[in-house]
This record gives structure tokens, C-alpha cells and sequence, in this order.
């Protein structure tokens, strides 16, 4: 068996990020880890970047893990948010849909509310406040 797990890259708010998608999803961090917690000489860490998040892992479903990390410099260029995924979220009913899209909408942009669809889901899609494009089917 396959699964598949998304993987965000922040630039610094990873872990305002990751605390906003607890407040919709509920449950509890599988890890957290801070550059600053990685042996010394295995990457290149400023003093200001110790206290951003090297890796965060939290499941969002009894199949997805939502996973992340804030970008250093020694990385390169800053990744664009938002440009080139969507977290794509089933929902079992259309009350669970409707809450987490409310929840995931807060302070965001809403590109197609909750709706009927031609091809017999109910759909709705998102930016949040972060950049991020959420898809919600029930």
C-alpha cells in the first residue's frame, strides 16, 4: 500500500502555519523539531533561523499526514506559497466539509464556495491566509 503525504515549505510562520490547520483539524503533533535541534556542523544555520522549524508532521486524516518546514537561506531562493500544489481534503459528510472549510477560509480568500457540482461531489476551493489552495469534497 501507497500514501501519500503533503509536504509544505514555509517562509518563517511553519509553525503559525501548522498551529492555524490544528484549529481546524483537531488532534495532536506527531513531531516538531526546531534547526536549532540538528547536530551542529550537519547544516548551515544562522544564529536568527535556530528557533524555525526543521520538520513538523501532523495527521490530518486517518491516511494524510500534513508535513512541513520553514526554508533556510542556505536552501536557495524562497519558495512561492501557494503557486504550484492544492491539499485536497474528502470529507465523509457535508457537515464536516462545510466546518472545515469555514475553519480553513478564516482570514483567506474563497475561489468557489461550497457547492453542488456537475460531477455529483459537494466542492468547494480556497486560498487560507497563508497562500495555501485547499480543495474540500464531501
Amino acid at each position: 500500500m501507497t500514501t501519500t503525504n503533503i509536504y509544505l515549505t514555509f517562509n518563517g510562520d511553519c509553525r503559525k502555519a501548522f498551529d492555524f490547520y490544528n484549529s481546524a483539524f483537531g488532534g495532536e503533533f506527531q513531531f516538531v523539531g526546531k534547526y536549532g535541534d540538528v547536530p551542529a556542523g550537519s547544516m548551515v544555520i544562522g544564529d536568527d533561523e535556530k528557533e524555525k522549524i526543521m520538520h513538523i508532521s501532523f495527521p490530518i486524516s486517518e491516511e494524510t499526514m500534513l508535513m512541513g518546514n520553514d526554508h533556510l537561506r542556505s536552501f536557495g531562493p524562497p519558495p512561492v506559497n501557494g503557486d504550484n500544489f492544492a491539499i485536497y481534503v474528502h470529507a465523509h459528510d457535508r457537515e464536516k466539509a462545510d466546518a472545515l472549510f469555514g475553519k480553513l477560509s478564516a482570514g483567506g480568500r474563497i475561489i468557489l464556495p461550497m457547492a453542488e457540482t456537475f460531477w455529483g461531489s459537494y466542492y468547494g476551493l480556497l486560498v487560507d491566509k497563508f497562500g495555501i489552495k485547499w480543495k474540500v469534497n464531501a
